[in-house]
């Protein structure tokens, strides 16, 4: 009997259909985001990242162009098991000439829809309201009206070019706001500026697209560089907004409070919500965007997705970028700690655990809870890996190693 045959036996014990996990988890669709592969730099030529962001270290090999950003995109989707999405920002888009964000088109885009229908992939998209000359003092909040305009017409851009993305691919593509504005110290006028979003918002989402092929989200943040004490984009304001106007509001896990957690909010938005989206990342102390490892936070975001049965209800996106490390191993990492979450937590007998707790039995709940963390998920993920023309284990290691050798290291910034 092999290693995979015992660790189904031990699960089918627990009440755990291992091949059915499998095929659940084979149908998760990753949102991928491109950005790790160049440090949030794009294709626009323009000045140092701004807005709140900050991409830290210099390790060899960023993309500087949209071919060796496919190209990266590739080495590592190579070693992702699964067939997945890529997220992009309205910054990569690819353009003979200067073109202002607030006259793209989907046209620009065209070659990104190539690559996807190449490779069976899907697409979201991100209008970018930051790292611009027009984003300083705000965005869709700005006191000046000529300002908003741009952004607003920059958000409705947008949206049909994620609508294209779906019509295309035939898929559903995600499109995000986020937006960094908000005040370093005490405001004096917290209502004034939200009214301005509001407002905003309401001009960018007046127009009606094919919800076939489009899903809109808003995205807040508890606290930002520079926007320490007030954040215009709150998560009350996108919750209430969401709410009343038939959108998502995205919940990403570095955008609260440290001691608040995403994965007691999932229950709560799938009540009142048709569907979920989600930015995945690993905040140290803060929003920090470190690449997402199996910590505690990220197995129980992955259980709640599935205790509520949401996986078909949610879009999940990753979300951090770190230039310390090579950037094809960053996003492996990451991506491959998303499925293994929500490998234990199919794996997890979850309806059994359930009636221990209505049951009240706390004690024989938390043994068993503990007791499956060591059950052998790490043999049913080689077998998932393997069932994916995958490396498993660290063998993958070894691709990401010859391609930095072969690639990453002959690169030279301007």
């Amino acid at each position: 009997m092999s290693r995979f045959d015992e660790a189904k036996e031990l699960y089918a014990k627990a009440g755990v259909d291992v091949d059915a996990a499998l095929k659940k988890l084979a149908k998760v669709r990753l949102s991928i985001h491109c950005w790790q592969g160049d440090d949030v730099t794009g294709f626009e030529n323009r000045s140092a990242l701004s807005g709140g962001i900050a991409a830290t270290g210099n390790y060899p090999g960023r993309a500087r162009n949209p071919e060796e950003l496919m190209n990266d995109l590739d080495a590592a989707l190579k070693i992702v098991p699964g067939k997945h999405k890529i997220n992009l920002h309205a910054i990569y888009a690819i353009t003979d000439g200067q073109v202002e964000r607030d006259a793209l088109e989907p046209r620009h885009f065209t070659k990104w829809v190539d690559y996807a229908k190449a490779r069976g992939l899907g697409l979201d998209f991100n209008p970018t309201l930051f790292s611009h000359q027009k984003a300083d003092g705000g965005t869709l909040s700005h006191p000046d009206a000529g300002i908003r305009k741009f952004w607003v017409d920059h958000c409705k851009a947008s949206r049909k070019i994620a609508e294209y993305f779906g019509r295309e691919l035939n898929t559903v593509s995600l499109n995000n706001i986020w937006i960094p504005d908000g005040c370093k110290d005490i405001p004096a006028d917290r209502l004034s500026p939200r009214r301005r979003l509001k407002d905003s918002l309401d001009d960018i989402y007046s127009v009606t697209l094919d919800g076939r092929y489009i899903a809109d989200s808003v995205e807040s943040k508890v606290f930002g560089i520079g926007l320490e004490s007030y954040t215009v984009g709150s998560h009350e304001f996108y919750m209430n907004y969401a709410g009343k106007n038939n959108i998502l509001c995205l919940l990403d896990n570095g955008h609260f409070h440290p001691t608040e957690k995403v994965s007691d909010k999932i229950s709560s938005m799938l009540l009142f919500f048709d569907k979920l989206a989600l930015h995945v990342t690993r905040p140290v102390r803060w929003d920090s965007d470190h690449v997402v490892i199996l910590d505690d936070e990220l197995r129980e975001i992955a259980k709640e997705l599935v205790a509520c049965d949401a996986l078909e209800r949610v879009f999940i996106g990753l979300d951090y970028f770190d230039a310390s490390i090579n950037r094809i191993a960053a996003w492996v990492v990451g991506a491959h700690n998303m499925q293994k979450a929500l490998l234990a937590a199919l794996l997890m007998p979850l309806e059994k655990l359930s009636a221990l707790q209505k049951e009240g039995r706390f004690t024989e709940l938390l043994a068993l809870q503990e007791a499956y963390k060591t059950y052998p998920i790490g043999t049913v993920w080689d077998a998932f890996c393997e069932s994916n023309s995958v490396p498993a284990r660290e063998g993958w290691f070894d691709v990401v190693h010859n391609y930095e050798k072969n690639v990453l290291l002959k690169r030279k910034l301007n």
